[in-house]
């Protein structure tokens, strides 16, 4: 019975080319989201111990079956390169801000910047890692951002909870450094 439900689980998966919520799975079979995550568990370890091609990720509540990380030398030698996508600083600063503060308006995120993020914040939802989650009760109903399942595939991480935790002290360095920095650009 066991084997059945893996590999119906393993054709879904293999199928959608996409997450699938653990719940749907657990639907389809007719049995607890729970049994569903421990078979998944189980064929997750089956993949690293028999050194497949492929793994299966867990991405908040949904899995998915992806080609492993280090085979992607091979990959593209057979289908057409993906687009790798860039990250700058200013990225990254952004998006970390995003991932940490989410959701929040585009405002918000310039005011702990100090600069303009349109184009910054439009990259990043163009590169699929911020996506608009609706819109603030506020005057000018402005819009909500947060980050995507593809963020914490980029990650490696299955929800945001995973994220690393700000330390304090650092952040407070971090702080006297840039306002230093401003201080010295101001009186040049």
């Amino acid at each position: 019975m066991y084997k059945k439900q893996e590999a119906a689980i393993e054709g879904i998966l293999f199928a959608m080319g996409k997450s699938v919520e653990a719940s749907s799975l657990a639907e389809a079979l007719g049995i607890s989201k729970e049994e569903v995550m421990e078979r998944v568990r189980h064929m997750m370890k089956r993949y690293a111990r028999e050194d497949r091609g492929i793994q299966i990720i867990e991405v908040e509540d949904a899995v998915q079956m992806c080609t492993k990380k280090e085979l992607y030398e091979y990959l593209i030698k057979i289908a057409k390169q993906p687009k790798r996508h860039v990250l700058t600083d200013v990225l990254l600063e952004t998006l970390s801000i995003i991932a940490y503060k989410q959701p929040i308006t585009r405002l918000e995120v310039e005011k702990i910047r100090g600069v303009s993020c349109a184009h910054a914040i439009n990259k990043l939802v163009e590169y699929n890692l911020v996506c608009e989650l609706g819109r603030l009760d506020a005057p000018g109903r402005p819009l909500l951002f947060g980050t995507t399942e593809e963020f914490l595939r980029n990650f490696g991480v299955q929800s945001i909870e995973e994220l690393p935790v700000v330390n304090q002290v650092q952040l407070k360095e971090f702080r006297q450094q840039a306002e230093e920095e401003m201080n010295q650009a101001l009186n040049v």
